[in-house]
């Protein structure tokens, strides 16, 4: 994917502060006494800070570098390696992944300190690049987005030209399943109603988006099922007319050592408000119960551990199906921009 050059006007006087990695004004400045350790007691750990308080240089940035009162060592249009480090003159090989500008620049002035008496480098950003989402399914321009500015679902699903729509009676109809559409971060499925959002204009649903957010818009014309969780082969399955949760799990290797199978858990409908069927395999197996059918679209999800209520595990199972059918998916639609992110080419 080739990167679009971050234009430094409105939005990085936007986002200065962000950049600099300056601290809210509303809090107390930093001192040595204890009052100071108990402020940082109080700050969120690294891996709730939000891009947005707090930018964070990673592979992909492009930063230009300057030694004050030495313009013939300008070095503009530096890239930050995937693994995270960047060279400047005799700083060579310096890792900045997850440092702010300031943070950056102090570092590489300690790599020149042996070079040169008392250096003052000035870092500057020239391109965003290393803070992405993904966006697939039933999207018009699907693929893997720079976050060059903090946007919401909402702008995300726009700018990837909208909700797919095809013909059906003659008429235009939308091809996304909303109630089975999700966006999931860290691995988790989030709370967000995307009929809320796009049909009924509900704001409280139009989150903002974090980096490595996935978004998933679902399809209205799948006839596919998940088998999901401790099962040989997890993933996608074919409806047919005689599918059922024993004939789904045989289907997809049979359940691994770990699996626990007195009770398999079958997700249909909304995500917003699921359906669950509790099956017992023990009982079908021994012929002590007749088998489940499965309809269109059904999750079956195979736990790893005793449980005894449905909402015990569904969070799992959600989570594993939004990891599996990204996974389906990216398989299916191969993408260049997927598979090699770095790649500058067009």
């Amino acid at each position: 994917m080739k990167h679009r050059a971050v234009i430094l006007g409105f939005i990085l006087a936007c986002l200065s502060p962000i950049w600099a990695g300056e601290k809210d004004p509303s809090r107390p400045a930093a001192s040595t006494d204890s009052s100071a350790s108990s402020t940082a007691k109080d700050e969120p750990p690294a891996s709730q800070r939000s891009w947005r308080n707090r930018y964070e240089l990673g592979p992909g940035d492009v930063i230009n570098f300057s030694l004050f009162g030495r313009p013939e060592l300008d070095r503009p249009g530096f890239r930050i390696a995937p693994d995270g480090t960047v060279s400047y003159l005799q700083a060579q090989n310096v890792n900045v992944n997850g440092l702010t500008i300031d943070e950056s620049r102090q570092k590489i002035e300690e790599a020149l300190q042996g070079h040169f008496k008392s250096p003052r480098v000035i870092v500057t950003p020239q391109e965003i690049g290393s803070k992405r989402f993904t966006i697939l399914g039933k999207v018009t321009k699907r693929g893997t987005v720079t976050l060059e500015r903090p946007i919401t679902l909402v702008e995300a699903i726009a700018n990837a030209g909208g909700i797919e729509t095809g013909l059906f009676e003659r008429k235009t109809v939308e091809l996304a399943d909303l109630d089975r559409s999700f966006i999931s971060r860290d691995g988790k499925h989030l709370p967000v109603d995307f009929r809320k959002l796009l049909n009924e204009g509900d704001m409280t649903q139009n989150v903002q988006l974090e980096p490595n957010d996935f978004i998933f818009v679902a399809s209205t014309i799948s006839n596919d099922y998940y088998v999901i969780g401790a099962v040989s082969n997890p993933g996608v399955q074919g409806l047919t007319e005689d599918a059922s949760v024993a004939a789904a799990i045989s289907r997809r290797g049979g359940f691994t050592d770990r699996a626990w199978t007195d009770r398999v858990l079958v997700v249909r409908g909304s995500f917003t408000k699921p359906e669950t069927h509790v099956v017992s395999m023990k009982d079908i197996l021994s012929a002590k119960a007749t088998d489940f059918k499965i309809q269109p679209k059904d999750i079956i999800y195979v736990a790893d551990h005793p449980w005894a209520k449905p909402e015990d595990i569904l969070k799992l199972a959600l989570a594993a199906f939004a990891t599996s059918a990204a996974s389906t998916w990216t398989t299916l639609n191969v993408d260049p921009i997927l598979t090699n992110p770095w790649s500058t080419a067009p």
